[in-house]
């Protein structure tokens, strides 16, 4: 591959700057990562890599798999999807051992080169080490300067690796004390996956910002983003591990600890909106139903005079589903999605990066033409992609389109895992609900309330005084310290060429 220049993207949680391309999946949301382990089971890394693939929709930058085989590591890091690099028997076979972590990712925190691809592997005073990790460290940052001068050496820019550094500093004997002792100096949002030569280590933040579920195959222990990556390989969910418990699974069985004070879980409200894969359920709440839910709720708040209701695909279906039997009005695929294009690859001109669009996404002509339509999609970013759709419709002959947004107006970034822009690039930011409208070209824009998303997800609504959901992009309402906003850019780090 050509090399790459590596740079850090900006403030954790920031994105960088829109490149303008009309990219439909470019004005999405995106998750960091996704992170399997197993214990003591025969056929670990392959089944970590049937978990990985459960969890693609996650990360699709880079995936790697980290196996131990009673003796030595073994690590694959590749860049590109799950099915690209560990389909094959060849690289499963090197991955030897009865226990293996997996990561797949999409980087927010630094740029997606080799060195930067999870899960990262470090040689400590107690043995070896890795780490997989799902989510971002709000004092990240900082505890990476204050690393690196006392004499750290950096390797990447993940600020996963400040964990590696704080257990290898750690002055406690036992590798658990070790780990639980950085885990009390970091902040932020985590779900971890480690593993040692003697233990599978998995760790949740203490307010269960990012999810992580403990599963059982054949009597052995799986930690998972998501029961998704359960059901792929037939194992049995046991429960999820909680928010500040860290679980130790060895030979001796699991053991649970927790490494922080007690406090309501507040876990993040985007998992039911938009990442989670549908089947999946997440602290006790079946995702499908919870989106098809939203949608009830958005048409009971915001219904509109149309003919035909059409989901935005794909993350836009459920919601749509809810929304069309709330009003009674018919269920229509008016845009087709090809799920077998990856990034469009010529855009020399204006003209054929409008092809790479139509590549992706196409209007449903036979369904649209002469109908006033709905629209559903999950959220609204910078508003680029809705101008796209919008015009779609309307060049295939649609009458009147009217937008429904199945979440609140996003008006502040996150610092949590999730690639927002920043707050000056959220449409809802920095426009009211009518100038957005006439952004998009939509005959009618309406989001769902607050308090609407409250109630979809069996809530009576918002507790202001304790918020039952990590919900900051709609609030501002942000549940832990933000202690990197406060260090001078991070732009200043080396920058390393390297060929991936």
């Amino acid at each position: 591959m050509s090399a790459r220049s590596e740079t850090f993207r900006g403030a954790p949680g920031t994105s960088e700057a829109f490149r303008g391309d009309l990219d439909l999946d470019g004005d999405t949301l995106r998750e960091e990562c996704g992170v399997f382990g197993i214990y003591g089971h025969p056929d670990a890394s392959a089944i970590v890599a049937l978990g990985l693939h459960a969890l693609q929709h996650r990360g699709q930058e880079a995936a790697g798999i980290v196996s131990f085989d009673g003796r030595v590591f073994h690590s694959e890091r590749r860049m590109g999807l799950v099915g690209d690099s560990f389909s094959d028997l060849a690289t499963i076979e090197r991955l030897k051992g009865e226990t293996a972590i997996g990561h797949v990712r999409y980087s927010t925190t630094g740029e997606t080169i080799l060195r930067n691809v999870q899960p990262l592997f470090a040689e400590l005073e107690t043995g070896g080490l890795s780490v997989a990790h799902n989510g971002n460290l709000t004092n990240g940052l900082l505890l990476r300067r204050q690393l690196v001068r006392d004499g750290a050496i950096c390797q990447s820019t993940s600020d996963t690796e400040a964990i590696l550094h704080l257990v290898a500093r750690s002055r406690h004997v036992r590798i658990v004390d070790r780990v639980m002792d950085a885990l009390r100096q970091i902040e932020g949002a985590y779900a971890l996956v480690m593993m040692t030569n003697k233990k599978l280590i998995g760790a949740r933040d203490p307010l269960g910002i990012r999810p992580l579920v403990l599963g059982e195959l054949d009597g052995r222990y799986i930690l998972a983003s998501e029961t998704c990556a359960l059901d792929i390989i037939g194992a049995r969910f046991v429960r999820d591990v909680e928010n500040g418990e860290m679980v130790v699974i060895s030979d001796e069985g699991i053991e649970s600890i927790r490494f922080a004070r007690a406090q309501p879980l507040r876990p993040c409200i985007f998992e039911y909106i938009y990442f989670a894969r549908p089947d999946s359920i997440v602290n006790g709440k079946n995702v499908y139903s919870v989106r098809k839910n939203i949608g009830v709720e958005l048409a009971k708040e915001s219904p509109a005079e149309a003919d035909i209701i059409i989901p935005v695909p794909d993350s836009g279906v459920p919601a749509a589903l809810g929304y069309a039997q709330q009003t009674g009005l018919p269920y229509e695929l008016g845009i087709i999605r090809n799920h077998y294009v990856g990034r469009t690859f010529i855009q020399p001109t204006q003209s054929v990066r409008e092809l790479g669009v139509r590549m992706k996404h196409s209007a449903n002509r036979a369904a649209v033409e002469g109908k006033r339509i709905v629209l559903v999609d999950d959220s609204l970013v910078r508003g680029t992609t809705s101008v796209k759709i919008v015009r779609m419709m309307r060049e295939a002959g649609a009458r009147e389109v009217h937008f429904r947004i199945a979440s609140p107006p996003i008006t502040h970034p996150d610092f949590y895992g999730i690639d927002t822009p920043e707050k000056e690039k959220l449409l809802a930011a920095t426009h009211d609900l009518e100038s957005m409208r006439r952004y998009i070209g939509a005959d009618s824009l309406a989001f769902l309330s607050i308090g609407g998303l409250y109630r979809a997800m069996g809530e009576e609504g918002r507790d202001a005084a304790c918020p039952q959901y990590t919900d900051h992009c709609f609030t501002g309402d942000y549940p832990t310290p933000l202690t990197d906003l406060a260090v001078a850019s991070p732009r200043r780090m080396a920058i390393l060429a390297e060929a991936d």
